[in-house]
C-alpha cells in the first residue's frame, strides 16, 4: 500500500472512531480585537479532540487532531509547534482552529518529547532534519486530504517562530497548499524556492524581532512581489520574538496577539 493511499485507510479509521470530548470553555470564543476592517467568522460549537496516530511506509506520526462540530467536508489546517514542542499552548490554537469549523491537525515534530528548558529546546529543534520534517509535514497533508470530512482543495498550514518556518517549508514543497500563516519564522530567500510557492501567504512579524528582523522580513515581501506571489506583512511595533505566547512573560503583547490571531482567521477564510 503506497502512503497515499495508506493515510487514506487510516484517516477514515480515525473519522469513525474520533471521541467526542468538547470543552465548553471554547463555545462563546470571541476575538478582543476592535479593528473593523477584519472580518473573521465567528466561531460555532466546541470542538472535538483527540491524539491520532498515522503511518507513511515507515514512519509513524502522532499529532493532535482537533474536529469541528457538524457534518460535511471542512477547511483544514495543519498547525506545527514552536520549537517547545506540542505542548498545550499550540493545542489550545488547533481547538480555536476548529471552534472556527476548520480541522486542525497539530503535528508532533518531537515525537513526544516537550520542554520548557531554552537549551533542551535548542536540541530537539537540531535533531529535526529538514528532510524528516517535509515528510511528516506532506504526510500530515496527505492524511487531512484523505478524509471524508475534508475539503482537500482547501487546506492550509501555521506555525510560530521554528514552525512558522516549516509551515513555509511546506508551501515550498506542498503545491497542493492553499494558504500558509508564518508567524515570526524564518524566511527562504532562494528565489527557486520561492518560486514554487503556490499558496498565498501571511506573515506576521515584531519589529523588535533580532531572529527575523524588519529588513529580512521587507526582503522576502519584496521578492515575493517580485515574482506575483500573493503576500501579505503585518508588522507590529514594539513587540519581539514570540509576543503571541503568553508563556513570553517578557515579550507577551495582548493587543498585538489579539490583533494577529483576527488577522489569521480572516486570511483563512479569505484564502481558503
Amino acid at each position: 500500500m503506497d502512503c497515499r493511499n495508506q493515510c487514506y485507510v487510516i484517516a477514515r479509521r480515525a473519522l469513525l472512531t474520533d471521541c467526542r470530548d468538547r470543552p465548553r470553555a471554547l463555545a462563546r470564543m470571541r476575538s478582543p480585537s476592535k479593528n473593523k476592517a477584519l472580518s473573521a467568522p465567528l466561531p460555532t460549537e466546541a470542538p472535538t479532540t483527540r491524539m491520532v496516530i498515522y503511518q507513511c511506509e515507515s514512519e509513524v506520526i502522532t499529532g493532535f487532531l482537533a474536529l469541528p462540530y457538524g457534518p460535511g467536508r471542512h477547511r483544514a489546517v495543519i498547525v506545527v509547534h514552536e520549537w517547545w514542542g506540542l505542548n498545550g499552548w499550540v493545542k489550545a490554537q488547533a481547538m480555536k482552529l476548529a471552534a472556527h469549523a476548520y480541522v486542525a491537525l497539530a503535528l508532533d515534530l518531537y515525537q513526544g518529547e516537550v520542554t520548557v528548558n531554552p537549551p533542551e529546546a535548542r536540541k530537539l529543534k537540531r535533531a529535526v532534519s529538514a528532510g524528516r520534517a517535509i515528510r511528516e509535514m506532506k504526510s500530515a497533508f496527505d492524511y487531512l486530504a484523505h478524509r471524508p470530512d475534508v475539503d482537500p482543495t482547501h487546506i492550509g498550514s501555521i506555525g510560530w517562530s521554528m514552525g512558522g518556518s516549516w509551515a513555509l517549508q511546506l508551501a515550498i514543497h506542498e503545491p497542493r497548499l492553499t494558504a500558509c500563516v508564518v508567524n515570526y519564522g524564518s524566511l527562504p530567500t532562494n528565489p527557486s524556492d520561492l518560486g514554487k510557492i503556490n499558496a498565498r501567504v501571511l506573515g506576521i512579524f515584531g519589529s523588535r524581532d533580532r531572529g527575523v528582523p524588519p529588513h529580512k522580513v521587507r526582503a522576502f515581501e519584496q521578492r515575493m512581489h517580485s515574482m506575483n506571489k500573493p503576500v501579505e506583512i503585518q508588522t507590529y511595533e514594539g513587540a519581539g520574538h514570540a509576543f503571541e505566547n503568553p508563556a513570553n512573560k517578557s515579550g507577551y503583547r495582548p493587543a498585538a496577539a489579539a490583533d494577529a490571531w483576527l488577522r489569521t482567521l480572516t486570511f483563512f477564510e479569505e484564502s481558503l
